[in-house]
Parts: C-alpha cells; structure tokens; sequence
C-alpha cells in the first residue's frame, strides 16, 4: 500500500490525529526570482524518531527526488539551484533560486519517521512570468482595402496577457495566443483600418494588462499611411495687370513620404515665359503680361506617383478696382473697430476719473466745518446752577434776569447797549485784579474788521467764571 494513502487511513481512523507536517498549499514566485517552500514537522512524542528528510517533485505523474537529508550521510541536491536553507530533520526548508518555468509543479516535503512511517505536505508552486511589452505601426497605403498599420505584442508572460486597443480613428483588431514550450504564452494583437491620408500622423493606443503588473500598460503608436501628393496652387488674387510685379504662386502639396519633384507648366504646352522663374515649388512672374493669360499646372511627385493641380490665370488691363475696394473696405472696417475700441476705452477711464474726483470732494466736504447754521444758544437762568463749570465747547450762557420791561424797541436797545457796556467794565476790572492777560485770536481779527463794534463784545476764553459776572455772549451768535 501506498505510504501517503495509510497516512490517510491512518488519519481517518485513529481518533485525535492530526496532520503534523505543516506546508504552505500554494506558493507564487516569479520567473528569474527566488522562492522559499517552508517545512516543519511538529512532535512532542520522543519514542518517535525521524531517520531522513526527502523533497519529492512531481509534474504529470512523474516523480523526481529533488534535495535529500539524512543525518548519517548528509546531503544529496541533484539539481543546483535547488538546496535546503538549513539542514535540519525537523526543518528542512526548501530554497529555488532563479526561478524557471520548468520548476513549476508540486513539491511534497517527505519526513521517514519510527515506528509511524513516513508523514508528508505538499505544496503547489505556481509560477508567473512578467512579459516583454511592444508596439509599433505598420506601413499602409491608402485605399479601400482594410490594412494592419498597427501590432502590439505581450511576449513570455505567465499567465498570458490581455491586449486592447483606443483609437479615434475607426477600426477593428484581432488577438492570437501562442503557448511557449517553457510554459509561457506569447499574444499579439493587429490593429486594422481602411488608410486614408487623413489616419496619417493620428495616435492609436495599445493597453496591456497582465497579472504580474500593478496597472495596465498602455504604449502609444502614431499611424503611418502612404499616399501619393495632394495638389493645390495658392497666391492668386484675381488681380493680375498688365506690367504689375512680381506676381508669384506656391504650389502646396502634402504626401507620405513627402514630395520630391515639382515642374510646372501650361496646358498647351507651350514653354513657360520669359519673364517667369521657376524656384522649387515657387512660380514667380516679374513683370505680368499678356503671355501667362493661360491655365498654369503645378505637378508634384512622390514615391507613390505623381499629382497635379491646375489654375487659369486671367490678365486684366488694368488694376481690378472691386477687389481693390473690397480689401480697402476691409482695412477701413479694421480701423473703424480700433478707433470705436478706443473710444470706448476713453470714455470709460473719462468715467472712472470722474467718479474718483466726486469720491475725494465728498471726502473733503465730510471733513470741513458743518455747512448748516448751528442753532441759537439755549438760555439758562442765573442762579439755577451756581456751581457748575463753564466749559468752552458748551452752547449754553448764562443771562442775567430782566425784570425791567420796556415796550419801546428803542429804549430797550438803548437799555441793553448800556448793560453791556456796563458788563465789560466789569469784566475789564476783573482781568486787571488777576485774570490772566487775553491773546485776540485770529477769528476776532476777522469780526473786527466785519463790525468794530464786536470787538468790545469779545472775552477772553477761561476755565471758570462766576455766575455774578452777568452773560457771555457765544461766538456762534457773531454770525
């Protein structure tokens, strides 16, 4: 009987068993790398003892001693990039070094044990192999016949990659998987379109995606179509005259591969004139006459054949008035926009000035004196307050109590004339008795010279004053 099969007879029937060979189920290495495949054999019993470690591969049923220990006669590794980490009966670690495809397959960690037998593990070692990416453009010529001008390729990968295509230029493609003897797997994919001349230069992206690669990868291929040269003639203005200079014609002409070879010529075949030079591609007429009043062809030639493109030249006696007034109304609507553009650029810096000057006069005006007459100053009754303080910014003043009416205005002009009168001696008595000595300001200069007579109704400015000292009549009430 086979030994691994009464191991698991052994297992099913003796109650408590357990596996004690611990081995990893599947390991994963890359072509080129190296790998590890761990083995331990776990015991506590001593009455039994291991004679021999044995590395066992099989693929397809075949099965090949790889690394062998044996404490009485050491080591035995047939293959040489396959050795133990330690020697060890207990664990034999298995180590591959520069991994190959053919070292794929099932490794059984074998421990010959007394009186047990034998106890195994296995482990599956899986292998992938990163692929060597390209894609290039395939040469077509145009026609109506679907071409390949694209492969892309995904060469020796494990497992084999996927391919697809982005394009803006409408197409379809095709994918073929090759398996390598090695066990690797080659996959091309073709990228196809019917070619025009305008799929030349355009971009198609090839996008690989492969197991052994964190994200696709994508390799971009610019198209290359074949073509033969497509012809125009530019420079003519419909204004050729009699005697005009220097009158010239490019013949433009686009083709893959570009073009080589120009000629010019007329339709009739007659020589060209002699007042006309031909530089490559440039026709140039010095001086216009009667002679070019003929169709001009222009031929251009490439690896693919040669084309041409055709013009009538018409020679007018004199300069053409309506093209001329065309092109002059055109630059005269150009200028008429730059001066509107202008314009409105001026009247609006005009505003914005504007607005900025009324800004600061407003500024201005907030911070000057008020422009409205202050009222009159209330009037407050001697003796109702004997104890306060005059400040000079308070409106209010002090009036002495009139019991005397008059009913005349005359006379009670004349009776207040004499009060105050009397009121400044008094005053002036005082300041001569300590007060100190009064500097007219500038704004009593100014009443002065308006009225002599303020200048006797002025006082000096103090801290206190008494209320027996009669009235103080407040500068506001100059005005």
């Amino acid at each position: 009987m086979d030994p691994r099969t009464a191991l698991l007879l052994l297992a099913l029937l003796v109650p408590g068993y357990a596996q004690r060979v611990k081995v990893r189920d599947e390991v994963t290495g890359f072509v080129g790398q190296d790998v590890t495949l761990p083995c331990t054999l776990s015991t506590d019993d001593p009455s039994i003892k291991i004679t021999q470690v044995t590395w066992v591969k099989e693929v397809g049923g075949k099965k090949t001693n790889v690394a062998v220990f044996n404490p009485a006669f050491g080591t035995n590794l047939p293959i040489k990039h396959i050795s133990f980490l330690r020697p060890s009966l207990t664990e034999p670690t298995l180590v591959i070094s520069t991994l190959r495809m053919t070292d794929e397959g099932s490794y059984t960690c074998e421990f010959a044990t007394y009186p047990n037998g034998n106890e195994e593990g296995t482990t599956r070692l899986s292998l992938l192999a990163e692929p060597t990416n390209k894609a290039e453009a395939m040469p077509g010529v145009a026609g109506d016949k679907q071409t390949i001008v694209a492969n892309c390729t995904s060469a020796n990968g494990k497992p084999p990659s996927e391919i697809t295509w982005q394009s803006i230029v409408p197409g379809n493609f095709s994918t073929t998987v090759t398996n390598n003897t090695d066990g690797t797997f080659t996959v091309n994919s073709q990228y196809r379109i019917y070619p025009t001349s305008t799929a030349n230069g355009k971009t198609v992206t090839c996008i690989i995606s492969s197991r052994t690669a964190k994200a696709p990868q994508s390799i971009p291929v610019v198209l290359s179509i074949q073509y033969p040269p497509e012809v125009s003639i530019a420079g003519y203005d419909d204004n050729w005259y009699i005697n005009r200079q220097q009158a010239e014609l490019t013949c433009s002409a686009s083709g893959n591969p570009p073009p080589t070879k120009y000629e010019w010529k007329t339709t009739d075949g007659e020589p060209l004139p002699k007042t006309v030079d031909v530089i490559g591609n440039l026709l140039v007429v010095r001086t216009v006459d009667y002679l070019v009043n003929t169709t001009l062809i222009c031929e251009a030639s490439n690896a693919l054949g040669t084309r041409s493109a055709q013009l009538e030249v018409m020679v007018r006696d004199s300069p053409n008035t309506a093209g001329a007034g065309a092109t002059g109304g055109i630059i005269g609507g150009i200028i008429a926009a730059i001066v509107g553009i202008a314009v409105v650029a001026t009247v609006v810096m005009i505003c914005k000035q504007q607005r900025k000057n009324q800004t600061l006069k407003d500024d201005e005006d907030l911070e000057g004196p008020p422009a409205y007459k202050p009222p009159p100053p209330s009037v407050k009754l001697q003796g109702q307050d004997t104890a306060s303080t005059y400040k000079e910014s308070e409106t209010e003043e002090y009036v002495p109590l009139k019991p005397v009416s008059f009913e005349s205005p005359v006379l009670a002009a004349a009776h207040e004339e004499t009060q105050m009168q009397t009121l400044y001696q008094e005053v002036t008595a005082d300041e001569s008795l300590g007060h100190s000595e009064h500097v007219p300001s500038t704004e009593d200069d100014y009443l002065e010279q308006i009225n002599p007579i303020y200048n006797h109704l002025s006082y000096p400015a103090s801290d206190h004053y008494e209320d027996n000292k009669g009235f103080i009549m407040s500068r506001a009430m100059y005005v």
